[in-house]
């Protein structure tokens, strides 16, 4: 059947899908990559790797390139899913048939929203990234604080598992400092570029399903994306949080 593509953000990776994959590969080619240095994707050092979205943006490109998909795609974002996601198409808005929004963005921050300082502490510390790069926290927290019901051990170690050393944890943290939030980041343009595509599907039709209980992707971001997009399907669950598949799936799958 037609091909969806499933795009994953940090610290998640494929895994996130997993459920969602099981509803729809019966009719449909589903793709769901993992970014370089998340999930089982190879782990390079930044000797080998720039892990900058314009990277993540490129990787994209070229796996859909290298599939040869004669048909056009549906896109699914989560997290850095969405500037990535959203980064190639823009690059590509003719191959994007369907839209799937999840607890994400592909612009900067809404008007009002101030930069969350968990986000800030990682990001710009010194010892955000020691506690990361030593005890995974940026992988864990996220597990711990991502869902509203209880998270099995089998799912938390799920989440976590692949990020089960420093050297592991590398894009997870690079992930964070890559954040663009103004005109000296290296993301930035590339981000603005994201942004700007979005004019190109004003019409495409698109789903939004949201966890209200998302409080880095809170409802400013979730407002936003209806402003931009009036015309979309849009559902949020006042008992889901970040992982909003692991809490609303049941509802959002049909």
């Amino acid at each position: 059947g037609a091909p969806i593509i499933m795009v994953h953000g940090n610290p998640s990776w494929s895994f996130l899908y997993r459920r969602l994959v099981g509803e729809l590969r019966g009719n449909h080619r589903v793709i769901v990559p993992d970014h370089m240095g998340c999930g089982l994707s190879d782990k390079p050092g930044d000797d080998r790797y720039a892990y900058r979205l314009k990277d993540r943006i490129d990787d994209l490109e070229a796996l859909v390139e290298s599939l040869h998909l004669d048909q056009p795609l549906t896109l699914v974002v989560h997290d850095w899913g969405g500037a990535i996601g959203m980064g190639f198409a823009a690059r590509h808005p003719d191959r994007i048939a369907r839209l799937i929004v999840f607890n994400t963005a592909a612009f900067g921050l809404p008007a009002g929203r101030a930069f969350p300082w968990p986000l800030y502490v990682f990001r710009n510390c010194a010892w955000g990234e020691w506690l990361n790069q030593q005890l995974n926290a940026f992988a864990v927290i996220t597990a711990c604080t991502s869902t509203c019901s209880p998270m099995s051990s089998t799912v938390y170690n799920g989440f976590v598992g692949p990020y089960d050393s420093p050297p592991n944890r590398l894009a997870v943290t690079r992930f964070v400092q890559d954040i663009p939030l103004c005109e000296c980041d290296s993301s930035f343009e590339d981000l603005q570029k994201a942004e700007a595509g979005l004019r190109h599907f004003e019409e495409t039709p698109m789903l939004i399903c949201w966890g209200r209980r998302d409080f880095i992707f809170d409802r400013n971001f979730y407002n936003e994306w209806l402003r931009r997009f009036p015309k979309a399907e849009a559902y949020s669950f006042s008992d889901a949080g970040h992982y909003v598949l692991e809490d609303a799936g049941a509802r959002i799958f049909p």
